[in-house]
């Protein structure tokens, strides 16, 4: 499990990165989200480094950064040209991404290094919010192709080991993530599903009655949760999750709730 000591242990936390650069236009369906990583940002020790997961980004293996100054990438569309204009150059983290890649390596899960890849929108948007000096060390692990829940969970056992104190591990996705539903009405009936999964997610995570071991299987067979598939139709948002999970192993999470462009969303805090 990792460390949480309050002063030098590492920390973990999944959040909700919101919908493109909209965080840092000012659009107020994402207050919340602002709000709340700045609280989340603020309560912590400055973390020493930072290692993301992006649900942005996916390799066929998990596929780790190891480059000293890494490009932004712009991956989104259509939005005003101030949105291509956002710097955030944190540097990057050449030992911590092959300290990271050894870990992987020794559980089997045959990891690839990327010394040019560079940050993606998953990464540089809530960093921003969180960490606006752009002066902590930073590495990017993907997410693996096939998208299976328990390749995730070992990639977050794995990292668990790692021997750097300071660190904070973030997955970056979106604890609701239907694109067709953000653009609909919403109803009584699409509002329980949404509810109803945030629930099962919340008591997964920070349940009080579960077992660390009854968390991670919960995580492996989500699919049978409430209305799984309709707050989940591709599950690349919700699968940082499950590396952060495994990272804490399956310990129980601060959990943050809050409204995300009219939904229910939730980030959790280890």
């Amino acid at each position: 499990m990792a460390k949480t000591d309050a002063a030098t242990g590492n920390r973990v936390l999944y959040l909700s990165h919101g919908a493109g650069p909209m965080p840092l236009l000012g659009d107020a369906g994402h207050a919340q989200m602002l709000a709340t990583l700045q609280q989340v940002a603020s309560a912590m020790p400055r973390p020493k480094s930072i290692v993301l997961m992006s649900a942005h980004w996916e390799e066929a293996a998990p596929t780790v950064t190891t480059g000293t100054s890494l490009p932004l990438i712009y991956d989104y569309y259509g939005f005003p040209e101030e949105s291509y204009e956002i710097a955030y150059p944190a540097p990057g983290a050449p030992g911590l991404g092959k300290a990271c890649h050894a870990l992987l390596a020794a559980e089997g899960l045959s990891p690839v290094a990327d010394a040019a890849r560079g940050y993606d929108h998953g990464m540089f948007v809530p960093l921003k919010i969180m960490y606006p000096e752009a002066d902590i060390p930073c590495i990017q692990i993907s997410l693996v192709k096939g998208l299976d829940a328990g390749v995730h969970l070992r990639m977050g056992q794995a990292l668990a080991g790692l021997a750097d104190e300071g660190v904070l591990f973030v997955g970056s996705g979106f604890s609701f993530h239907n694109m067709r539903a953000f653009f609909m009405q919403d109803t009584p009936a699409t509002r329980a599903m949404n509810e109803g999964f945030d629930a099962w997610l919340t008591e997964t995570c920070s349940g009080g009655n579960l077992a660390p071991e009854e968390r991670l299987l919960r995580l492996a067979g989500w699919e049978e949760a409430p209305h799984a598939r309709y707050c989940h139709p591709r599950e690349e948002h919700l699968l940082p999750l499950h590396v952060c999970c495994g990272i804490a192993g399956g310990a129980k999470a601060t959990p943050f709730s809050l409204e995300l462009l009219g939904k229910k969303t939730s980030m959790f805090l280890w």
